[in-house]
């Protein structure tokens, strides 16, 4: 099981921290990918990080405001959401899955609930 915390209320130019945490099973071997799904719109993919040497993707409209980073001690895949717009209100999903990193839905087998996250002007 996935749980995604860490969302909420945050200003313009504000911060959150997203955090994955896995229970039943290690996320070592998994690529852990956040996804988000605005209002109105497609869930689209946001940044995954590999299993092993940590490398990472990241959709262009977050490059340089997104850090997306694991502690394996902790079992746990966190987002580091830095200089918040308002478009990037959304709920966002991580989602556990073997394969090379990548922003496909379909390549992810296991999804957290969702945690929201609004960005007020």
């Amino acid at each position: 099981q996935l749980q995604a915390s860490g969302g909420g209320l945050v200003q313009l130019g504000g911060s959150l921290r997203l955090s994955c945490a896995a229970s039943g099973f290690t996320l070592d071997y998994y690529t852990i990918g956040w996804f988000r799904r605005a209002p109105g719109k497609e869930r689209e993919g946001v940044s995954c990080i590999a299993n092993a040497a940590g490398s990472t993707l990241y959709t262009g409209s977050v490059k340089g405001r997104f850090t997306i980073s694991r502690d394996n001690a902790k079992n746990t895949v966190y987002l580091q959401m830095n200089n918040l717009k308002p478009e990037d209100t959304a709920v966002y999903y991580c989602a556990a899955g073997v394969t090379i990193p990548s922003m496909v839905e379909g390549r992810y087998d296991y999804w957290g609930q969702g945690t929201q996250v609004t960005v007020s002007s």
